[in-house]
């Protein structure tokens, strides 16, 4: 009796210790799911003129509170929105001011490298610009970055690394991969103004 009780014992203690060896060698997810849900919004576009999309709205609708009472069209500028939309959807919270893009460099913890969905957060003229980081040019001398409210739409441009002010990621998510980014996904002339 006591034999087959020390056995069950070893058994349940190497099980054990076989999944706290998983779950410590167990990387990241592949996309963070704020970045599936924004790309699954790749290619909406604002209203043109009068009129407002209804999504975009309803994001601002879903932020609550001042930003639902101050964001009445989107000709408002709306990357921030975009970002605080989708991080939302993944149960993140955004800055207590999640319009104004240059206040997602505070946000968050720094990250020192670009990852797969870090919020990267630039300057502009006449302000900034805040997005998902989906990769990097082979140099490193631009950044591949899936935003709103870039040329009207939810859309992929490469933007200089030199106009970057911060790569922030969600305090409590998982840490992202190191080395993962993508490179080369994004051919064409860099975004020079976002809005």
């Amino acid at each position: 009796m006591r034999a087959a009780w020390i056995e069950a014992l070893a058994r349940a203690l190497a099980a054990w210790r076989r999944r706290v060896s998983e779950s410590r060698s167990s990387p990241a997810p592949a996309k963070p799911p704020w970045l599936v849900e924004a790309e699954r919004l790749r290619g909406l576009r604002e209203v043109a003129g009068p009129g407002s999309n209804p999504a975009i709205m309803d994001w601002a609708e879903a932020q609550g509170g001042w930003v639902e009472r101050f964001y009445t069209g989107d000709d408002v500028p709306w990357c921030g929105l975009f970002v605080a939309h989708c991080l939302r959807d993944a149960g993140f919270r955004g800055p207590p001011n999640p319009l104004a893009a240059l206040a997602w460099a505070d946000w968050g913890r720094a990250l020192s490298e670009p990852a797969d969905g870090a919020v990267l957060v630039f300057r502009r003229p006449g302000g900034g610009h805040v997005g998902f980081c989906v990769g990097a040019d082979p140099d490193g001398g631009a950044l591949h970055v899936l935003g709103g409210n870039q040329s009207d739409a939810v859309s992929v441009v490469r933007i200089a690394r030199e106009r970057l002010v911060a790569m922030r990621w969600p305090e409590g998510a998982t840490a992202p991969r190191p080395g993962t980014t993508r490179k080369g996904l994004v051919a064409g002339a860099l975004s020079r103004n976002e809005a």
